[in-house]
């Protein structure tokens, strides 16, 4: 395996763990409303905040905060590196084909069985009968189906669709796409400047609409209509890079970028602070004024993009080499991300009323969340790779 595809398997593995570590610090930032919020009640901020605790610290605040401006950019970004490969290696149909099955598939049985299992201690914080029983009827109740981080699915099968609907429908201009990947990839500079305009020109008229933790749609298929543009955006790009081949593409990235991870971190950190001060004065209301709404939101915008690209140069940078954990966690990337979101939210859960520091309590959630749901996903691919064997060989026996 190539240098950058242990950078790119690399850097894999550390997004997933830290999905998990966001996911499971949220529940002791120090924020939180005093009490959690009524589970039948609007505006459900439980779906943002599922456990509240009471034991908590600052810092998980400003690691959750950094987290949720770029994460989701960077994961829609690495999942767009693969498309095109996998759309000239397959076609258009056969691509598609393989990724309902292997999105689709999963999202549905995550979405129906594993979620109300996650959200189960959600409700029995505040309720007043605690069975699932109970539990089942106000689930039905809700004008909405809670999907958790599983809405990451469905908005990647649409975006492979149009991937695939643009690589058929442009199938005699493929060389004139790949021409102009060229073009504006020759120049990385110029490259993250597009990404940086593009994402401000599609995010800044809808922040005045839309707080990026507003959610909206149809039963399981929520987004957040703020950000969603910005996630297309990130894997667009992504589809570019793919499309020269990365193996090709990212070493060129290498010298402007890679060589340059200290500037990009520094730039991340002077975007970060720009949003946070700026959000921080806005929310505190006596400083309140469009040009400081206007400075936090293109705070968000630069801190996504160098964040971004920072994990990128970072990853090519010193991510070059074998590391056994990273490599185990990347293997079963996908299988922690669909089971972790219920085992976090129930050792949150069982961990209400202990007495131990909020450092503490994130630290076990994390390090028991990773453990627990590497071994679910590893389970379930022996599973699955069992019953599809055993399937092969019934339909080719006489």
């Amino acid at each position: 395996m190539s240098k950058t595809s242990l950078a790119l398997r690399n850097l894999r593995g550390a997004v997933i763990l830290l999905i998990v570590a966001f996911h499971s610090f949220v529940a002791y930032i120090a924020t939180h409303p005093a009490a959690p919020s009524p589970f039948d009640s609007p505006p459900y901020a439980w779906l943002g905040f599922p456990i509240i605790d009471s034991d908590r610290w600052i810092g998980f605040d400003l690691f959750c905060a950094s987290q949720f401006l770029y994460l989701m950019q960077l994961m829609f970004f690495l999942s767009g590196l693969f498309v095109w490969p996998s759309l000239s290696r397959r076609g258009s149909t056969a691509f598609l084909a393989r990724r309902l099955v292997r999105l689709g598939v999963p999202f549905v049985l995550g979405v129906y069985l594993l979620m109300p299992i996650a959200f189960f201690p959600v409700y029995r914080v505040t309720a007043a009968d605690p069975s699932w029983s109970a539990f089942r009827s106000h689930w039905a109740a809700l004008p909405f189906t809670p999907a958790g981080p599983l809405w990451f699915l469905w908005f990647l099968i649409v975006l492979d669709s149009a991937s695939a609907a643009l690589y058929a429908l442009f199938s005699r201009k493929r060389d004139l796409f790949i021409s102009l990947f060229a073009r504006i990839l020759c120049r990385p500079a110029r490259f993250f400047l597009l990404v940086i305009f593009v994402s401000a020109t599609a995010y800044l008229p809808l922040a005045t609409l839309y707080p990026p933790w507003r959610w909206i749609g149809f039963g399981p298929f929520e987004v957040q209509p703020s950000l969603a543009p910005q996630y297309a955006i990130y894997f667009f790009a992504g589809v570019a890079v793919g499309a020269l081949g990365y193996e090709r593409t990212l070493p060129d990235l290498d010298a402007p970028f890679a060589g340059r991870w200290g500037r990009l971190l520094v730039g991340a950190l002077a975007s970060f602070m720009l949003w946070i001060v700026s959000t921080a004065l806005v929310v505190d209301g006596t400083h309140s004024n469009a040009a400081l709404q206007l400075s936090a939101e293109l705070g968000f915008v630069l801190f996504a993009a160098t964040a971004c690209f920072s994990a990128l140069a970072l990853a090519l940078r010193f991510g070059g080499a074998r590391m056994p954990i990273l490599d185990h966690i990347s293997d079963n990337a996908y299988g922690i991300y669909f089971f972790h979101y219920p085992i976090v939210l129930w050792l949150q859960y069982l961990l209400l009323g202990v007495a131990f520091p909020a450092v503490g309590k994130g630290a076990a959630v994390f390090a028991f969340a990773v453990i627990l749901s590497a071994g679910a996903s590893i389970v379930a691919s022996w599973i699955v790779t069992n019953a599809s064997l055993l399937f092969r060989r019934r339909a080719t026996s006489p």
